[in-house]
């Protein structure tokens, strides 16, 4: 096995190796080296103390001594270079009590998480796989250095990179790795909203996410951090238009909207409203009138508890809160769904709806592709005119309503007024009709004002 390292990679290494101390590339470049792929990053691990380290190079940052990790600074790029260690007992189901550093490789390697990401490579040594990475890599599972139930216990992040790692490879997580994870599954509670967050973030924008939800459905560690999810998957639909539970459409919507961060988590929550609106009427049918009211305001809390940036966190209620938003095939229909939505994310509501569709039954969901790709044709053409689609491009603004002695109030309801007639007849927006049609309207316009 031969790994091309990157040139400051392999300064690092051969700067360790001439000082007199061991060292490699570790983990999951290494990991992604062997399957093709161009690493994130590049982590070393060696057998030179923090203090040796430091005296080694001479541009370093303390980045965490006290576990062993030194940044080293070359030629404008960072390396994190740790010490080899072996982890003390783990109390918080997060992080260890206490490191050794050890100047064996194998023990390093075995106080990780999964075979895959338990290796170690440098030229003069090759390969260092003690527990089988690489035949897992060929294997295509996840499974655990040493016992599953320890590794989980000492670090319940762990649970959530296994599926991660499988969505993202398109690996299996071994069944008593799943087990284990089943039984480990109370320790997730300890772990903080933002590492849950980062971990779903990367999951839901996976190849596979469909899988990685299902296993952490089935091994019940959803119910303990998205119970509004899990609870999808216990809720069933009688209606033409559906051949799935919720969460099996939930989780097929997912996987048919693009990789953006925003769009991908507005499709997971976009029906979470659906349990507590659920009906059945005389004929069985099932009916959840009203559920994306109620999906929104589930979906506002879960962005608030798992501490979701603001940017992100207000396109993904936007969707959620129009993702059932009917648009007829009118250009003045098409532009105010623009205006009400957000010109920012109405072609992600399309993809959303789009992909809702791909959730459904096929019987019944062609035409619904087709008409959104005719709303989005219309979109476009109405881009490429210039028309206006909001009060910003309005040819008469508040300054011009100010100068005609219009205040407070009524500068908003006339401004938007004019924006309805533009939106329906769009060769209007010039300022001298708009003159024109304010004189003529004003008074009708404002004859209810406070």
């Amino acid at each position: 096995m031969r790994i091309l390292l990157p040139e400051k990679v392999r300064f690092v290494l051969d700067t360790l190796t001439a000082a007199g101390y061991t060292a490699y590339a570790v983990g999951g470049c290494v990991r992604d080296s062997i399957l093709g792929r161009t690493p994130g990053d590049w982590d070393i691990t060696t057998s030179a103390l923090p203090k040796q380290i430091k005296s080694v190079f001479p541009k370093t940052i303390d980045t965490g001594l006290a576990h062993g990790t030194v940044t080293v600074r070359e030629g404008g790029e960072s390396f994190e270079v740790t010490t080899y260690r072996i982890d003390g007992e783990y109390h918080d189901n997060r992080h260890p009590d206490s490191v050794t550093f050890t100047d064996n490789i194998t023990e390093d390697l075995a106080r990780r998480d999964f075979t895959i990401n338990a290796m170690a490579y440098n030229e003069a040594a090759g390969l260092i796989d003690p527990f089988g990475g690489e035949a897992d890599l060929k294997k295509g599972v996840i499974r655990c250095v040493g016992e599953p139930e320890k590794r989980f216990s000492e670090d319940a992040l762990r649970m959530l990179r296994a599926v991660r790692f499988a969505a993202q490879l398109g690996f299996h997580v071994l069944p008593e790795t799943a087990k284990a994870m089943e039984q480990a599954k109370e320790g997730i509670c300890s772990v903080s909203a933002e590492r849950i967050r980062d971990e779903l973030s990367k999951t839901v924008l996976a190849e596979d996410c469909e899988q990685a939800f299902r296993i952490l459905y089935g091994t019940g560690i959803l119910d303990l951090i998205l119970p509004e999810l899990a609870e999808l998957f216990r809720t069933s639909q009688n209606i033409k238009y559906h051949l799935y539970d919720v969460g099996t459409h939930t989780l097929l919507v997912t996987n048919h909207v693009p990789k953006t961060p925003a769009l991908r988590f507005a499709a997971l929550f976009h029906d979470l409203g659906k349990p507590e609106k659920r009906t059945v009427d005389e004929h069985f049918i099932t009916h959840f009138k009203g559920h994306a009211d109620v999906s929104l305001r589930l979906v506002e809390n879960i962005l608030k508890r798992l501490k979701f940036d603001n940017k992100t966190a207000d396109k993904i209620k936007r969707l959620v809160k129009y993702h059932d938003r009917e648009i007829v095939l009118t250009k003045k229909a098409v532009k105010r769904a623009v205006l009400d939505v957000g010109e920012d994310i109405f072609l992600d509501l399309l993809d959303l709806k789009r992909g809702d569709c791909m959730g459904q039954n096929p019987l019944h969901t062609s035409y619904r592709l087709a008409l959104y790709d005719e709303i989005e044709q219309i979109y476009r053409e109405c881009k490429a005119d210039e028309e206006a689609f909001s009060l910003s491009d309005l040819a008469l603004g508040g300054n011009d309503l100010i100068a005609l002695g219009y205040r407070g109030k009524a500068i908003g309801i006339l401004l938007f007024r004019l924006l309805d007639r533009v939106l329906e007849f769009p060769e209007e927006n010039e300022k001298e009709a708009l003159l024109k049609i304010l004189e003529k309207n004003q008074k009708s316009w404002l004859e209810n004002i406070e």
